[in-house]
């Protein structure tokens, strides 16, 4: 199954505490020490992919730019598909996707083709995926894994459907029709959402996990992260799916996992890697698991991406291959991931894990 995942390897009886840095000096090794003012970095370095990364990559550009004012960094959110394909085409010498690269469309071969060899997939953002909503007389909604599928394929219509009202007693649902918003372009969000739904109600979701879509099962589609907010925020008793840190104030949902509800916080998504196997592509570079939405372990989230940046071990070019490994090592350090965390929301990466990956960044050469 195709979702955005780590290793299992490095996180065996992970806690919540685990994903607190504890300062493996990321930003400071291999002459990458982008966090203190390598002035010796510049150049411009141009790379896109995966929304639900925008904030993040916003936070990261700004701090990395600040310590290397001689750098230029920009990041298009154009959605994780168009970011797979614009890496693999030699467009971005880095992109950000909520799903690792397999060949199930000839991806992962491609990517080798561009790279010459391996491809690095490391993780550098995890996150929940918010159930979004904006409905009329409703501050707070709890919804059940059946309940929530029903919902986005289209088989539950009104707020006051019995079974919303059953997973809310206390709830002043309206006899509204329910405006369901969705990303209406190829995303890593939908796949890792779709992921979920199909892992918990697959009787329900009989869409399989997809990236685009199933126009049959209607509702109103918006391009990108913002799209789907702005959809929500602007359209009437609404209900949609963002990452987390773009929620702003629209209502989430806490949804159902064992006999509770959950709301999607950072450390409630960050224990889900704890109980999540390694994906079968995983390899040394390749840094990638399947998250288990079907856990029933308390206080998890389990509608979560994991989103990772997408690079060659090797450049053709010595200034590329410095600013790819520059500004991959800022954002894996202590200060690029606690910035990753303030401004959009997201969980620091365990220390293991993180200098795993930064050892990996050390590798890349130009040649």
């Amino acid at each position: 199954m195709k979702s955005t995942s780590i290793r299992r390897a490095l996180v065996p009886g992970l806690a919540v505490a685990a994903l607190v840095l504890t300062g493996c000096g990321a930003g400071n090794e291999g002459g990458t020490d982008s966090g203190s003012g390598d002035s010796a970095l510049s150049g411009t370095l141009a790379g896109g992919g995966a929304s639900s990364q925008e904030a993040a990559q916003g936070a990261w550009i700004a701090g990395f730019q600040t310590a290397n004012p001689d750098v230029t960094v920009t990041y298009d959110p154009i959605g994780s598909g168009g970011g797979r394909e614009s890496f693999i085409s030699g467009d971005f010498p880095f992109a950000g996707s909520d799903a690792y690269l397999t060949d199930d469309e000839g991806e992962l071969s491609n990517a080798k083709d561009r790279c010459g060899g391996d491809v690095i997939e490391i993780p550098n953002y995890v996150s929940p995926i918010a159930v979004i909503f904006n409905v009329d007389g409703v501050d707070s909604l709890n919804l059940s894994p059946a309940t929530l599928a029903g919902i986005f394929a289209g088989k539950i219509t009104t707020w006051d459907d019995a079974a919303i009202a059953e997973d809310n007693p206390d709830a002043s649902l309206p006899s509204a029709r329910i405006n369901a918003v969705h990303r209406s372009d190829e995303s890593g969000t939908t796949e890792n959402f779709t992921d979920y739904l199909d892992a918990v109600a697959a009787d329900v979701w009989d869409a399989g996990v997809i990236e685009l879509w199933p126009t049959e099962y209607g509702g109103e589609g918006a391009k990108g992260t913002s799209g789907v907010v702005a959809a929500v925020t602007n359209g009437t008793n609404s209900i949609g799916y963002a990452d987390a840190s773009q929620a702003g104030s629209l209502g989430v949902a806490a949804i159902g996992v064992g006999e509770d509800f959950v709301e999607p916080t950072a450390e409630a998504a960050g224990k889900i890697l704890s109980v999540s196997p390694a994906a079968e592509v995983a390899t040394d570079s390749q840094i990638v698991f399947d998250l288990d939405h079907t856990t029933t372990e308390a206080g998890t989230y389990p509608i979560v991406l994991t989103s990772y940046l997408m690079m060659c071990p090797t450049y053709d070019d010595q200034e590329t291959a410095d600013l790819v490994k520059g500004y991959a090592s800022y954002i894996l350090s202590d200060d690029g991931q606690q910035q990753g965390a303030d401004e959009a929301g997201s969980a620091p990466l365990p220390s293991d894990l993180q200098e795993q990956a930064q050892g990996l960044v050390d590798a890349i050469s130009a040649g």
